[in-house]
């Protein structure tokens, strides 16, 4: 059985790199821009019947830095889930320019739609998943788009002021993209999901290294805190000692424990 690419642009088909799991990639308009996602699915989603859950996986970095790795969101789909991860806009021969979780955020809710209108998509079971810059990119969509089941934030980024002022290597970059923090202030609160959490309607799971060079911990806690004010349920699980790539042993619990969390949701 094929994979049924009706809700997409174009889809094609590439070297499968995880036992059990096609890859592919696929390309889908947003707000009249061409942009392009990587689609991992499992085997058992071409069985008769199934009806699986998916993840909408939110990366991080910028163009080259933080890419999609099929590994990665191959590993993710063997836990049964189909996981489709946006490149954004400007990146990967995609149309447009990425502009850090301005407007390139609807890529996000544009593949949420996508992963709705997928044959054998659980339309109840859809999550959004975000690492480093893609934790603001899946904050936003937990508020945006209706009838999300759950929202986990992987060493993420929750406030871009914050960002600004740890990562000095970043500052030319974001200035460029985004502005100066003084002088363009409602830039970057626009970019800071913090200011929104009563908006959240659904449950977020926050995971981060105590130890994070690239997204200090504070992210996390500022995250926590702000959800707390809002009434809003999460837990938030610190991995003591992990830095921003969590490796070996850490890799492998703390993302058997996140797929037993997100099914615990449904």
């Amino acid at each position: 059985m094929q994979l049924d690419v009706s809700p997409f642009v174009a889809c094609t088909s590439e070297e499968t790199v995880y036992p059990g799991v096609r890859l592919y990639t696929v390309s889908y308009y947003s707000q009249d821009l061409l942009v392009k996602a990587a689609l991992a699915v499992p085997e058992a989603y071409f069985q008769e019947g199934a009806c699986l859950p998916a993840l909408l996986y939110c990366r991080g970095g910028i163009k080259g830095v933080g890419r999609v790795r099929p590994e990665r969101i191959s590993q993710m789909a063997a836990f049964g889930y189909v996981i489709l991860a946006p490149h954004y806009r400007g990146n990967e021969g995609g149309e447009g320019r990425d502009e850090f979780g301005g407007a390139d955020r609807h890529d996000v809710f544009a593949a949420f739609e996508l992963l709705r209108n997928l044959e054998k998509v659980d339309k109840k079971r859809i999550s959004v998943y975000g690492f480093s810059r893609g934790g603001i990119m899946a904050l936003f969509a937990a508020m945006e788009c209706k009838g999300m089941l759950s929202c986990v934030v992987w060493s993420g980024v929750s406030d871009m002021f914050l960002t600004y002022e740890e990562r000095v290597d970043l500052r030319r970059m974001l200035r460029r993209i985004i502005g100066h923090p003084r002088k363009q202030e409602d830039a970057y609160r626009y970019r800071t999901p913090l200011y929104r959490m009563d908006e959240i309607s659904c449950p977020v799971l926050i995971i981060h290294g105590t130890e994070d060079e690239n997204v200090g911990v504070e992210h996390a806690h500022k995250l926590a805190d702000a959800l707390t004010r809002a009434g809003k349920p999460y837990e938030k699980w610190l991995a003591q000692g992990a830095s921003h790539l969590f490796v070996g042993e850490d890799m492998e619990m703390y993302t058997r424990k996140m797929f037993a969390w997100l099914d615990a949701q449904a």
